[in-house]
């Protein structure tokens, strides 16, 4: 099939931060390995942060204008090759998809959903265009992808049918971080050159950009639970940064005294290797969709101590690639951390599985597989 892709939150080819964009170029590159062509409709952003009726009104009414006028060009055959079906990556209350539903309608294809986010908490409030806008688009769907069981659960009574709402996993492709694995004693020893660690201490990596409540949340009560651990032995890299980063690192550091380094904001190309060089990943991931830095961790061979909230729990196989508490329980945190921290050949372990439940299950080729299989299904394409 050829198939028109848009990202109505973050577009693919547009300037926001590499690890928002990822995931809408890795969903591309799984279609695209399923065997289907993919042409980006629109680099459109719908996005209003601040619940602005204006600002909403206005971006409706400029979606639906580019809607109208990207299938007048295909009817008309002046945009190359009609498309077979149209596909929305990450529809949800704060950037609804004001383009797919009607550009599908007038060209007579189905429209499809890759991760839809709907709570009906929304209706009514200073995004009720939004919220609204994403109840119709998950009705008029053939299909919803959802990333996550909590997903799931909150879009399929919003569909015509269960059936149309199916699991796709969030993915990512494993190889750069499988290549830092296999070079994981040479990056660990420039790293402690680098920044002066002991490269026979425990390395506990948290990433995050430290930008919003809910980031400095999961930051406290790492560093709460690490704080029960001051009798062993380890250290804890702290990759990204934000505009308090300094006076972060200065509060860290009075908690933590010496245990604690801060690597600052990390290019992809620079982070692979940290992840790799590292021991354990923790990161309690509060109020995070689905904890994307965990798969990462995992994907270089690094075992994750996290907690079971929202779509956090589905990256990880429990007691064989992670660990996972209740959220808010630093004692069963810390206690988590210190199993892991005593015992090596468990991490290793860990981190061995965790890198092949990764290639196998939360890879693009495995993403790819199951988009193949969900398209298949639809009218006139088995």
């Amino acid at each position: 099939m050829h198939i028109t892709f848009y990202a109505p939150l973050h577009p693919p080819s547009g300037d926001a931060p590499p690890d928002h964009r990822e995931p809408s170029r890795f969903l591309m590159e799984a279609l695209a390995r399923a065997g289907h062509s993919v042409e980006l409709a629109s680099d459109f952003r719908s996005h209003d942060d601040d619940g602005d009726l204006k600002r909403q009104i206005a971006l409706r009414d400029e979606g639906n204008a580019i809607a109208r006028m990207l299938a007048s060009l295909w009817r008309q055959g002046r945009r190359a090759r009609r498309p077979d079906l149209w596909l929305t990556h990450h529809v949800y209350y704060k950037a609804p998809d004001w383009l797919g539903p009607i550009a599908s309608e007038e060209l007579g294809i189905p429209y499809v959903i890759a991760e839809a986010s709907f709570a009906p908490k929304h209706a009514g409030g200073r995004w009720a265009m939004g919220h609204d806008a994403t109840a119709d688009a998950i009705r008029r769907a053939a299909i919803v992808f959802c990333p996550t069981r909590h997903d799931l659960v909150s879009v399929q009574p919003m569909a015509l049918s269960r059936e149309r709402v199916l699991r796709l996993n969030p993915f990512l492709d494993p190889a750069p971080y499988r290549r830092a694995a296999g070079l994981r004693e040479e990056y660990r020893g420039a790293i402690a050159g680098t920044v002066g660690l002991d490269p026979a201490t425990p390395w506990i990596l948290a990433v995050s950009r430290l930008r919003n409540a809910d980031k400095l949340a999961s930051l406290d009560a790492l560093v709460a639970a690490l704080a029960q651990l001051a009798d062993l032995p380890w250290r804890l890299l702290v990759a990204g940064g934000g505009p308090a980063a300094a006076e972060i690192a200065s509060a860290v550091e009075a908690l933590l005294p010496g245990r604690a380094c801060f690597l600052g904001e990390l290019l992809f190309a620079e982070l692979a290797p940290v992840y790799a060089a590292s021991d354990l990943f923790a990161w309690p991931a509060i109020n995070e969709t689905y904890g994307r830095t965990s798969y990462e961790a995992q994907a270089a061979g690094v075992p994750v101590v996290s907690c079971a909230l929202r779509g956090v729990p589905d990256p990880v196989a429990l007691g064989q690639t992670g660990m996972l508490v209740q959220p808010g329980d630093s004692g069963a945190l810390a206690q988590a951390l210190r199993a892991l921290l005593l015992d090596p050949a468990r991490r290793a372990a860990m981190g061995r599985a965790a890198m092949e439940f990764i290639s196998a299950e939360r890879s693009i080729d495995a993403a790819a597989a199951r988009l193949a299989r969900a398209l298949a299904r639809l009218p006139g394409r088995a």
